[in-house]
Parts: C-alpha cells; sequence; structure tokens
C-alpha cells in the first residue's frame, strides 16, 4: 500500500481519527462501524460483509483477492439494505479498496435516506459470500504475474465492437438470447474502436450513432452511419466532438426536434444538445445536471414525467455500480434528483446498457453486468413502480448466449423497427 500510494497518491483506505462525541441527547439513529455502541435506546445501524462485523478486515480480504464483497445494512439486527459494489480489473489494490469503501459508504447514505424518509423496510434475508483468505501477498503476488503475463500476450487492452442485423419479430429483448439471425460486425481500421451503438429511424433511413475512440487521443467521439439499400453500415463519420469524452449517444425526437443526449460524466454534466442539421450538425441546448460524474443516463417519458436513469461515480468509487433517478416536467428540465437516490447499488443492475423497452404494455431496462468485469455481461429488469416516492425494479435477468453474436460479453442492447445493435469486447 505505501509503493502504490507513492506511485497513485491517497486512497481512502488510511486510519482516520476517532470521531469525537459529546453524548447522545438528541440523535434519531446510531451509526456504529466499529462494534461499540451496546446498550442504546436509539436505533443502531451497522454493516456487515461475509456475515461479519469485521468490515475493515473484510474489505482488506476482498481487495486482496481481487474480488467485490456484499455489504449488508443491519438495523437494530435485521438487514434493510444491501449493496453489491463493483470492482475495478487490475494490480492496483488501493483502487478496489477505495471502490469498496466508497460502495460501504453509499449504503449507508441509502438507508439513512430511507430511514429519514419513512421508507426503510426489512430485505429478505440470504446466505453470507464466502470470505477470502486473508493476507494481502498471499493474494497478490500470483495475481500480479498473471496480469502482467496477459498483458504483455495481447495488443490491445479493450477492443469493443459494434454489430448490427435487420430482423423480423422477436428480438434479444423479447427472447433474451442472443440467438437468431447472426449479426455483421461494424468494421473498424485498428487504430479506433466503437461502441455504445444506438439507433434512429428518420424520414424512412436508419442511422447508427456510436461512441468512436481512437486509440491515439483516448478520447471519445460522436460518429453516425447510415444504412445503405444493401442493408450494411459505412465508415461512421464523427458529429460530435468535445474537449472531453463523450460515449452513449442516446437519441430522441421531441415535438419536432431531435436531441442527442451523450455521456459526458468525466466532465460532470448531462448535456442536451439539438440537430441544427439532422445528423451531422449538432448545438449544445441546455445543461440538464451539473457538477455530478454520472454515466450512460437513460430517458424514459412515462405519464407527463422525463426521468433521466444512470450511475454516479462518488468520488474514487466505481461508475458502474450505483443507479440514481432524476425527473423533470419537461425535457429541458427542472431536473430534480429523486429523493430516495441512490436507487440500488448493484454490480449486475445499476447501469443502462441502452434505451428502455417496452413489451405487452411493460417497461424493461437494459443493465450491464459488471460482476466480473465492465462489459462483460447485459441483463434485463423490469421497471415495476416509478413515482417521485419510489423506484423499484424487478430482478436483473441475464441476457443469455448464443450464435448470433458469439462474443465474450454483451454491454449494450438496441432496436428501433427492424435495425437491432450490440457491441461487445473481446
Amino acid at each position: 500500500m505505501a509503493v502504490e500510494r507513492r506511485l497513485f497518491g491517497p486512497s481512502l483506505a488510511h486510519l482516520a481519527a476517532p470521531v469525537a462525541t459529546t453524548g447522545r441527547d438528541g440523535y434519531d439513529l446510531i451509526i456504529d462501524l466499529a462494534e461499540t455502541a451496546g446498550g442504546q435506546d436509539r436505533p443502531v445501524l451497522r454493516l456487515e460483509v461475509f456475515g461479519s462485523g469485521d468490515v475493515t478486515g473484510g474489505i482488506c480480504d476482498a481487495a486482496a483477492a481481487r474480488q467485490s464483497a456484499e455489504f449488508v445494512a443491519r438495523l437494530d439486527g435485521v438487514a434493510v439494505g444491501r449493496a453489491r459494489p463493483a470492482v475495478s480489473s487490475g494490480l492496483r489494490v488501493s483502487r478496489i479498496l477505495d471502490e469498496l469503501l466508497v460502495g460501504a459508504i453509499s449504503l449507508i447514505i441509502q438507508v439513512v435516506n430511507r430511514f429519514f424518509d419513512g421508507t426503510l423496510g426489512p430485505v429478505a434475508e440470504r446466505p453470507a459470500e464466502q470470505r477470502p483468505p486473508s493476507g494481502i501477498l498471499r493474494a497478490y503476488l500470483p495475481f500480479a504475474a498473471a496480469a502482467l503475463s496477459s498483458r504483455l500476450g495481447r495488443k490491445r487492452a479493450n477492443h469493443w465492437q459494434v454489430a448490427y442485423r435487420l430482423i423480423d419479430g422477436p428480438g434479444v429483448a423479447e427472447t433474451g438470447r442472443l440467438d437468431g439471425a447472426a449479426y455483421t460486425v461494424l468494421a473498424d481500421d485498428g487504430a479506433r474502436f466503437y461502441a455504445d451503438p444506438f439507433v434512429f429511424e428518420h424520414d424512412g433511413r436508419h442511422y447508427l450513432f456510436v461512441e468512436e475512440f481512437p486509440y491515439c487521443t483516448g478520447r471519445g467521439v460522436i460518429s453516425v452511419s447510415v444504412l445503405d439499400e444493401d442493408g450494411r453500415f459505412g465508415v461512421p463519420e464523427v458529429v460530435l466532438e468535445e474537449p472531453h469524452h463523450l460515449s452513449y449517444p442516446q437519441i430522441v425526437a421531441e415535438d419536432g426536434e431531435i436531441y442527442m443526449i451523450p455521456e459526458s460524466g468525466s466532465a460532470h454534466e448531462v448535456v442536451l444538445y439539438r440537430a441544427a442539421r439532422f445528423p451531422d450538425r449538432w448545438e449544445r441546448q441546455a445543461v440538464l445536471i451539473a457538477g455530478r460524474n454520472l454515466n450512460d443516463m437513460t430517458l424514459l417519458r412515462s405519464e407527463g414525467t422525463y426521468w433521466l436513469f444512470g450511475t454516479e461515480r462518488y468520488g474514487k468509487g466505481n461508475p458502474s455500480d450505483t443507479m440514481v433517478v432524476y425527473h423533470a416536467p419537461a425535457l429541458e428540465g427542472p431536473w430534480t434528483p429523486h429523493r430516495l437516490n441512490p436507487i440500488t447499488i448493484d454490480r449486475a443492475g445499476a447501469r443502462p446498457g441502452g434505451a428502455f423497452t417496452r413489451r405487452d404494455g411493460r417497461t424493461f431496462l437494459p443493465v450491464q453486468d459488471c460482476s466480473r468485469i465492465y462489459g462483460g455481461g447485459l441483463g434485463l429488469m423490469e421497471l415495476v413502480r416509478l413515482d417521485e416516492t419510489a423506484v423499484v425494479f424487478g430482478p436483473v435477468v441475464p441476457v443469455g448466449s448464443g450464435p448470433a453474436w458469439a462474443r465474450a460479453g454483451t454491454h449494450t442492447l438496441n432496436r428501433q423497427g427492424r435495425l437491432e445493435v450490440v457491441d461487445s469486447c473481446g
């Protein structure tokens, strides 16, 4: 840890001074992370990891083993919240420690919000995860050797690919599987990758918007290609570029105008762009949300209200595990954070992976499964309740593999009309 601190700077994983207390009069809730608040006459909130109150030890063991951990929040012994943070792949123990610690903090924020909102209730009990063996060096050295060997043996750490197909009838959102007609890969020249595909139909033509990531710049831009008469897409052309990274180009139509809401989390803003000339000229229309690191914000219009779903990166936390929701009376706002944010902390069911879909009167959101690695898979969650007092999703149903797209994992799923698009890494 000392070596990593010198190389990469400080992390959250350092001992903090005990918080001074001046008595407990007037307290409504006690948060006890050291298991020292016994015999209290007020509710006590504690965390568990691997079935134990030894949160510090459990986090250290999980980080050393390069794995996540499930945190359980208990109010007077009753389970009232659960968090499953995502962790980064790689050698840095300090980064994983930060991500786990931020996940634990996010769970406390979630539970405290619900406690004072009067909506906190029990969650289902389930068996605790098995705790990995203790000892950073024991786990670190074999992992470091394997990771170094893997890196030396490959040219690119990440090479995403977009693929598309024209189909009639049910697609992946309906069948839950990557079967049926085979996808066609959107070719690249090896100097860049394409990812985050969104499709939009306009004046009888299909447009494919993607994140284009040139390796030489290390910064994403938004590009577009048009489906030709032979049912194929050509080389995408850049249509939107900023000094910061752009991705996830969701396209929406509203009152005769066409808009784009790309991801610009690194700039700490969510921006609405208007097509001054579709599809190749875009102007900044409005900053919808400022001062937040929000990822893959996905629009839903429901019963006269506009909603944005995405993940928020808190400090040194992971960008893919903490869902937040915003709502507004109009597309340009004002946008208000949901009173119960964060909605969920779940590595397999928080970060959107495409636009909402509707089926038989039900609404589903594609979500990224980052349990093993970012881009490791995709699932579908049904939205069962949405209003200003609650956001409730059903369980994640994983998208099954199939011969139509034989890749390591699926990361994005979108469809408009007959055109269905996916992407994956590897």
